[in-house]
This record gives structure tokens, C-alpha cells and sequence, in this order.
């Protein structure tokens, strides 16, 4: 027999393995435990009221064994010789679908135009101290894409696409800590995330595939309706039976290669908007009600949306403990991102806040046609970078003079490291936009009382939030409509928006091809 019980628990309680037990086991009833096992399932946090508790939800196994866990890799068998699929991206993307076509037989070659996670080290150390932007080796580009360095938060609500369990096994499999599995908000921390990613690179290459990088696609092959191959910039050729595009939403020569091909793209709505910091103590206290943060809490995080003029105004890629970075792909652009490490122990919190960008005003605006929302991301990207001195600093603003369209005169300390310089946020942002962004702080601030404050900075800009195109497929067979063979995948394809979504379109991708490649 099994029993699933919930229990909740004061936070200097729930690491005490022996309290948890006994107190899930009287939950269920059961007084003599001595051959009962009890496994922890989930473990979240209930803050909403003076004192913060943890609900941990256990099943108990009654005269039963739980089933044994076998690694997924275990299973697999060597593909060296079997059929050929190219995988254009080395993100989440790519390296699950990669795994998930192992599993189902074929072999997959993946191509990407970056670093692997080791090299590309040394240009992330180039662009935080220098502010030299390595066009195919950068934050978003490179081995593990761009969920490598901004945190490896393990959160989706994407729970209907594909399958969550088998992505966060996969990632324990390579190293990750097991804990993600029970963690109601996982993350893994963007010092851990890159030794985890070249185990996964390890096994596809141990199991018969192909990792390439260096290797910049810059043409496709096509005849006919049907793609054939890709060729990269050094000369090499890759054939193979299909072909997954799963470039991540920055690769941009990529979506000019499909136009010029006369590969059919669209323009996407997408989110724009600003990051902002505030302490990360600050933050605790309005999250917990606490003024010191208890024993064994998080340093705390939150989801901030609104409504502003009927177009959403929310919080993205929240990080708790947490430094800002530049994630530039390309010189003369100021784009910021965020990360944590797994320690979280960072002084400051930061988190996008953006607002839709929607196709319909962005025609009003003269942004119009199949690159009108990525030439006004590139736009305001572009305007950021030329208020400044020519160097990766960031303009700057405190919260509430942005608010009241006031430059600040002085700024507070910042783990961005390249420096801020103060600038009118208001004026460099599209004056729609900034609308928004500063109505929503003003609404925001009516449910989290003190998130408007002098003390906390915005920054710009936060502009990669997700693909300015899409790049269609079909509903079933996941397939580009025009281009037999060739399947669209993950952020870059605009059909996902962070690790765990992304990896799991890698294997419905993969499972597409299985079926495609089987008629």
C-alpha cells in the first residue's frame, strides 16, 4: 500500500530527517514505522502568512518496495552507424533532443557556432572585464546556451508539454544535485550548470554521436522542398536524414539565412523592458515578514505581474542572491541578463520587468513586416549602448525617479560589474514602453509594499526574454510547413522560454523525427 500525505513544517525543522519522518508517518496514521519507507516527493515554501513554513509531501510505502531508478543512459545503445540527424545548437534544446535520439536509435551531430562551456570561460571573463563582445562565443551563445550563465533555473508551467521528470533525472544523471527533483522551484546555479552540461556532451559523444563547435551554419542545402545539408563558414558539410534549428532567440543571421532562402519565418510578439535590483535583504524582508532571514529560507524570490493599458507587465528570470551580466551577442548593444550561483549568496536580487510587445503596436510605430519586432529590439538595444561611452556600461536609474521621469544623481552599488552610468531610462526607451514599465512599478508596489523604493536601480536593457520570431511547424508532426525535413526547436524557434520547456521540445522534437523518418 501507499499513502501520500502532506505535512508543514517551521524551517528549523525540515532538513531534520528524523522530526519529518515521524511527524509524515502520523499524518498518515500509521504508529509502528520499523518497516515503512518514507520518500520526500516535494518541498516548498507557504510565505504568505507572519510565520513562513515549508509543505514537504511524502508517500509512504506500507509492505512495498519503491521502484528502483535506473539511470536513463543505461538503456542507450551505440548509434554510430545508424541514420544521421543534425542538431544546429548546443543549448537545451539541442542536447536533449540529442539524448532522446540516442534513446530512439539515430545519431545526432550537433553543430554550434560557440565555444564549448570550458573555452567559452574566456570570453565571458572578456566581456564582464573588458566589455569585448565575442559575436559567436558570449553569454547566449556557446555550449549550453544561454541558460548555462544566467542561473539553470528548473521552473516551468509547461507541465503539458513533455515530460519534467525525465529532464530533471537527466540533468541528476550528469551530476546535478537530487534535490532538484523534490524542490518546488529547482535551480541548479551557473557555477554548477557547465560541468553538468559537459557530462551530457560525454555521453552523446560515448554513445556514437557528433559534438562540433566552432561551427557557424551559414548556409542550408535545399532542393526541391527538402533540405539536404548544411554548410558552415570553415567549408564543412554536414548531410544527414533530418535536421533539428534549435539556435536559441538571439541567433540572428540565422533567421536572415531562412528569409534570404525563402524559408517562410514570422514576426512574434516577444517581451521588452528593464532589470531591476533591488538588496537582497530588502527583498527577504518583504517576502518573509522577517527582518532576519530564519534559518535553512532561500534567500527569497518573487513573481511580480500586472495589467497596464490591457498589455501584460510582469517579472521575468527572477534571481535571488544574484549578480546582473551583459549578454550582448554583437558590439554596439547594451543587453543585461541575470544569474545565481548555487549558493544564492550574492548581497543583491534582480529580476527582469518587461512588458509585451505586441505586433499590432509595433506597426503603429513603423516596425512593420517579418523583422519588425527584432529590428525594434535591436533598435532599443542599439539606442542603450549609444547614450553611453562606447563600452558595455549600463544606463542606469533608481526605481523612483524612473518612476517620476527624473535622471538620479547618484546611484547606489551594483553586482553589475562593468559599472552604470546614470542615464533617463524613460527617454532611451520607446515612450510606450516606458509608460508601462513605470505605471506597472506603480502597481506592483500596491501588492508588494515596498518594491517602489529609492534604494533598488533599474538597468537596461532586458530584451532576450524570448524569440521576435517564429519560426512555424506543424501542429503534429512538428515539421517546418515548406521544408520537409527540417524541424524547428526550442526559444529560437519560438516554441519555449527556459531550460526545462526547452529541453523537453528537444524530445518531442526528436520523437517527431523518429516518426517522420519511420513513414
Amino acid at each position: 500500500m501507499i499513502k501520500e500525505v502532506e505535512i508543514k513544517v517551521i524551517p528549523a525543522k525540515v532538513f531534520d530527517e528524523t522530526f519529518t519522518r515521524q511527524e509524515a508517518l502520523n499524518r498518515a496514521g500509521i504508529k509502528d514505522g520499523s518497516d515503512v519507507i518514507v520518500q520526500l516527493q516535494r518541498r516548498s515554501i507557504d510565505a504568505r502568512g507572519k510565520q513562513v513554513y515549508y509543505l514537504l509531501r511524502f508517500k509512504i510505502f506500507i509492505k512495498e518496495e519503491p521502484s528502483p531508478y535506473q539511470a536513463h543512459h543505461l538503456r542507450y545503445k551505440n548509434v554510430s552507424n545508424a541514420k544521421r540527424v543534425v542538431i544546429v545548437g548546443a543549448g537545451p534544446a539541442g542536447y536533449w533532443a540529442a539524448l532522446e535520439l540516442i534513446e530512439l536509435g539515430y545519431k545526432p551531430i550537433v553543430l554550434d557556432r560557440g565555444k564549448d562551456v570550458r573555452e567559452r570561460r574566456r570570453d565571458l571573463k572578456a566581456i564582464q572585464q573588458d566589455g569585448v563582445v565575442n559575436p559567436h562565443s558570449n553569454y547566449c551563445f556557446g555550449e549550453g546556451g544561454a541558460g548555462t550563465y544566467s542561473d539553470g533555473k528548473l521552473y516551468t508551467r509547461s507541465h503539458k508539454r513533455g515530460s519534467i521528470i525525465k529532464v530533471l533525472e537527466q540533468l541528476v544523471d550528469h551530476g546535478a544535485n537530487p534535490e532538484i527533483l523534490v524542490e518546488a522551484h529547482p535551480h541548479i546555479g551557473s557555477n554548477k550548470l557547465p560541468g553538468i552540461i559537459a557530462a551530457m556532451r560525454e555521453t552523446i559523444l560515448s554513445f556514437g554521436g557528433e559534438v562540433h563547435f566552432n561551427t557557424w551554419v551559414t548556409d542550408f542545402a535545399t532542393q526541391s522542398n527538402e533540405i539536404n545539408a548544411v554548410v558552415c563558414a570553415n567549408g564543412d558539410r554536414f548531410e544527414a536524414s533530418a535536421f533539428v534549428l534549435a539556435t536559441g532567440h538571439s541567433a540572428r543571421d540565422i533567421f536572415y539565412l531562412l528569409h534570404q532562402k525563402n524559408i517562410l519565418i514570422e514576426a512574434k510578439p516577444f517581451a521588452l523592458g528593464l532589470r531591476i535590483e533591488h538588496a537582497q535583504n530588502y527583498i527577504d524582508q518583504l517576502q518573509y515578514s522577517q527582518k532576519e532571514r530564519e534559518e535553512n529560507l532561500p534567500a527569497a524570490s518573487y513573481k511580480a505581474v500586472c495589467q497596464v493599458a490591457d498589455k501584460g507587465v510582469f517579472s521575468f528570470c527572477m534571481c535571488p542572491g544574484g549578480l546582473i551580466v551583459p549578454a550582448a551577442t554583437a558590439p554596439g548593444e547594451i543587453v543585461v541578463n541575470g544569474m545565481s550561483l548555487s549558493r544564492r549568496d550574492s548581497p543583491f536580487a534582480n529580476s527582469g520587468f518587461v512588458t509585451s510587445i505586441e505586433l499590432d503596436e509595433l506597426q503603429k510605430h513603423g516596425y512593420s513586416g517579418v523583422f519588425g519586432a527584432l529590428d525594434f529590439q535591436q533598435k532599443v538595444e542599439q539606442n542603450m549602448f549609444g547614450a553611453g561611452d562606447g563600452s558595455q556600461k549600463a544606463p542606469a536609474q533608481r526605481v523612483d525617479d524612473f518612476v517620476n521621469g527624473k535622471t538620479s544623481s547618484t546611484l547606489p552599488t551594483t553586482s553589475y560589474i562593468l559599472g552604470l552610468f546614470s542615464a533617463p531610462l524613460q527617454e532611451l526607451l520607446p515612450s510606450f514602453v516606458s509608460k508601462r514599465l513605470r505605471n506597472g512599478i506603480v502597481e506592483i508596489n500596491k501588492k508588494m509594499k515596498g518594491y517602489l523604493t529609492a534604494d533598488a536601480i533599474v538597468v537596461g536593457t532586458e530584451s532576450r526574454t524570448s524569440s521576435p520570431i517564429r519560426i512555424p511547424r506543424g501542429d503534429q508532426n512538428l515539421m517546418h510547413p515548406q521544408m520537409d525535413g527540417l524541424f524547428p526547436c526550442g526559444e529560437g524557434a519560438g516554441y519555449a522560454g527556459g531550460i526545462l520547456s526547452a529541453a523537453m521540445d528537444g524530445q518531442n522534437v526528436a520523437q517527431a523525427i523518429d516518426r517522420y523518418l519511420k513513414n
